[in-house]
Formats: C-alpha cells, structure tokens, sequence
C-alpha cells in the first residue's frame, strides 16, 4: 500500500485570500491581485502563522494605505514641510523654495542619508519610498535587491510593483526581528510588541491608532481571539 501520510517537504497553507484581504482593507479594489504575491513572500520568509500573518497585515496596510499607494507622496507644501523637516526646513523662506515640488524635496531631504549622494545626485528622488514598507534610499534598495536577487538599485521602479513590493516588505520584516515580536510569547504585553514593531518600521509611532484599528481587523479575519 502506497504511503498517503503528508511529507515535510508539503508546501505551507496559504494564510491570506480574498475575502480576508477585503475584511482587513475594503477600500482597496484589486485586493485579488494581491493574494498570492503576499503568501508567496510571507511562506518565504516565515510569516508562517495567523498571529505573524496578523501583525504584518496590519503594518504594510497602513504603510500602504490599504494596499494602494507603493510610492512615497512627497508633495508638501510649506506648512508640511517645517512640521515633517523641521531641522531641514527652518524658516518659512527655505520651505518656499521646495514646497510643490516632490522631487526637489526628496533630493533634499534624503541627501547623504541612508546610502544616497548629495541633493545634486538626484538619489533621493530615485530611491523615494516605494513598496508596501516605503524601502527608502540607496542602500536599501542595494540590499534588499541583493537578498531578493531582484535589480532593484538599477530598476528601482520594480518595488511599486505587487510581487517585489511584497518580496521586499517580508524581507524586511524578517531581517529586521518582526516575526519574533509578533509571536505570542506573552499575551501580556502584545500592545507593547506591537508598538515595537511599528517604531522599527516607522522610526516612530506615527499612525499607531491607525495601524492597531488594521491589526484588530486583522486577527478577526485570520481567526486570532
């Protein structure tokens, strides 16, 4: 009699579909589309279980604004400008000379960070936010495209495109420790963990209302009491 058992070698069960995808983020019309992209990345990079799944759903949704925006909008005007830059723009005059214009703001504001040229090299701009994390600036397109094996620093614009957008969020997640902080060691402080997810992503807790409103969508779509 022939063995029917499952092996090990068995491929993960897709953790995402469509109608969970349009529970967590309705306002997005090709929510299809980005079924197997996310559970090809996320089996990739051991996104493996519902509450992993749930954290990571949540963060690149609001990153994303529902799976609808893949590049950073840089578009400020001077008000924006001296609230989001106040060290780079100081005084009503400087922010004048950028506002209404988002790639002379990127230029700006990204120079000589984050593995960029000076403002002249036009890194900024090239290496915008783009993907379902916002990856930013030179290097880390360079070393996202090196694990992906993806020509991401040549070819920046793949990265607002599904399969790399979502290739490179679960990099990062993986690469920066999210799936352990997302694993429920401790029920006790999942607020807390959370909130450490969202400042390694965002450098901060900018959104964080937004983004645990999207985690609670979320462990209710993939079943997490």
């Amino acid at each position: 009699m022939t063995d029917q058992s499952p092996t090990t070698d068995s491929p993960p069960v897709p953790l995402l579909n469509e109608a969970v995808l349009q529970t967590v983020v309705p306002q997005c019309r090709n929510a299809g589309d980005w079924v197997a992209p996310l559970n090809g990345a996320m089996a990739r990079f051991d996104i493996s279980d519902a509450r992993r799944a749930a954290a990571f759903l949540a963060q690149i949704a609001h990153e994303s604004n529902g799976l609808r925006s893949l590049t950073e909008n840089l578009n400020y005007s001077v008000a924006g400008l001296m609230n989001t830059w106040p060290k780079r723009f100081p005084t009503l005059a400087v922010a004048q000379q950028y506002a209404g214009n988002p790639g002379k703001i990127a230029n700006h504001v990204y120079a000589l960070r984050l593995g960029n040229g000076d403002e002249d090299s036009g890194d900024g701009w090239r290496y915008r936010g783009r993907g379902l994390i916002q990856l930013t600036g030179r290097g880390n397109y360079r070393a996202a495209g090196s694990a992906l094996s993806l020509p991401l620093e040549d070819d920046p614009d793949q990265l607002a495109q599904p399969q790399a957008a979502a290739l490179s969020a679960a990099w990062f997640w993986k690469s920066h420790g999210l799936n352990e902080l997302a694993d429920d060691t401790n029920p006790a402080n999942d607020d807390e963990d959370f909130e450490t997810i969202s400042i390694k992503i965002n450098g901060g807790r900018a959104g964080l209302d937004s983004r645990k409103a999207y985690w609670a969508k979320a462990k209710s779509a993939l079943g997490i009491a």
